[in-house]
């Protein structure tokens, strides 16, 4: 069957978008299929796939988010983004507002001129400075749920991170028993200045470096705030050249809320594939 699909980014991170709010394709959207279409050699190339789906629980769409590997994930920050800017334009009238359920939780994306604000989960499980270690790397690694699990380790300095292997170091913390089974994504970070950071990180379902991921974005944010009381907004500078903002709230018990993350969602192209 052929199969129609849009392609979009954000900061980098790329999807592929499908209509299923039919339910047509649920059984042609196998974990076999999804890795072939994200394979960026022999299909159309993506870090994972996203498909519309009718909501199950009163918001107006079900956010279906699958990794590379053809996986299912619980959730997606910059492709969460993608998928409010696409949702918004799929009625006659471009919404400025759409609401979509995850596995992680009932999510809502303002769309703001060019850009979309997410409204993310609220994060949980933190552990600063947990005990994990790996042979190679000795700096404290923090952990944080953002909607998927993700450690937070920081370099040096700008230099430091742009020649650091991300790859070997990433690889070996996602597979470190500490956070088995489900493994964990990686992040890399350096301070640029108090509020603002820089990053790099090794997607779980990827098992490689991707150019931004939306909820490192946030772990690491959250993180830096923790460690140096930086305040809210706190910039982020992504491998994929854009920054995005994140912002949230911390009440009295030292929990955040109104996490939102805030940057680019672009369309890039359109087609049909054979599948």
């Amino acid at each position: 069957m052929l199969l129609q699909f849009f392609k979009m980014n954000g900061a980098g991170n790329d999807f592929i978008i499908v209509d299923n709010r039919d339910l047509s394709l649920s059984k042609e959207l196998d974990t076999d299929t999804i890795a072939a279409l994200c394979d960026r050699h022999r299909g159309i190339g993506a870090d994972g796939l996203l498909a519309v789906e009718p909501a199950q629980k009163g918001a107006d769409f079900r956010f279906r988010y699958y990794n590379a590997d053809g996986g299912e994930a619980e959730m997606c920050g910059n492709g969460a983004r993608c998928f409010g800017r696409f949702t918004a334009h799929l009625g006659e009238i471009i919404l400025k507002k759409v609401t979509f359920e995850t596995i992680a939780d009932t999510l809502t994306a303002e769309m703001i001129g060019e850009d979309v604000r997410i409204a993310m989960s609220e994060p949980k499980d933190l552990k600063l400075n947990t005990s994990a270690k790996t042979p190679d790397f000795d700096a404290a690694l923090h952990f944080i749920n953002t909607g998927v699990p993700h450690v937070v380790t920081f370099v040096a300095n700008a230099d430091a991170l742009d020649e650091f292997d991300v790859f070997t170091h990433g690889g070996a913390i996602r597979n470190h028993q500490a956070f088995a089974p489900a493994g964990t994504n990686v992040n890399f970070a350096t301070v640029i200045s108090s509020g603002h950071i820089s990053i790099r990180t090794f997607e779980r379902g990827v098992e490689d470096e991707t150019l931004a991921c939306g909820t490192g974005m946030v772990a690491c944010a959250l993180i830096h705030h923790l460690l140096t009381g930086a305040t809210s907004p706190i910039k982020v500078d992504v491998e994929g050249g854009d920054t995005l903002e994140i912002g949230f709230e911390k009440n009295s018990e030292q929990e955040f809320k109104n996490v939102t993350l805030t940057g680019p969602a672009d369309f890039v192209f359109e087609g049909e594939i054979d599948i």
